[in-house]
């Protein structure tokens, strides 16, 4: 997939609850990955009172990622990462004004899969990433 404009900055962080999902980018150059650790929460939630709890949009149930569990990870190189069911992910960001990646999941999952969080929203959160690349 060839993306544009994908600038270092997000506010907003996605997890995809059924599936993993590769990403590599093709040509080494540097890119950024935003992740969080999965917050998925066991269980219907039939007698659910836990606080905080929502629902995805494939019907999981989750806590939402807390600023301070994000961290940004710099991909140089040959790298392909993969981002196991339920991990928080803002990106691929770069500084280029184009890059190519591969991206291995479902054809249908950013339809019937994808949940996402805005930090701007609700923690007031914005994060910014500083290339030492460029």
């Amino acid at each position: 997939m060839r993306l544009r404009d994908r600038p270092l900055g997000f506010n907003r962080i996605t997890h995809h609850a059924r599936v993993t999902q590769c990403l590599g980018a093709v040509g080494g150059q540097p890119w950024f990955l935003g992740v969080a650790p999965p917050s998925l929460v066991q269980g219907d939630g039939g007698d659910d009172d836990d606080e905080g709890v929502q629902r995805g949009a494939a019907g999981q149930r989750y806590r939402p990622p807390e600023p301070g569990a994000v961290r940004v990870f710099v991909m140089e190189g040959a790298v392909v990462v993969k981002l196991h069911a339920g991990t928080w992910h803002a990106g691929p960001l770069f500084a280029q004004p184009c890059m190519d990646f591969f991206n291995l999941e479902l054809q249908d999952t950013n339809v019937v899969d994808h949940t996402t969080h805005n930090f701007a929203q609700s923690d007031g959160a914005v994060f910014e990433i500083e290339d030492a690349h460029s």
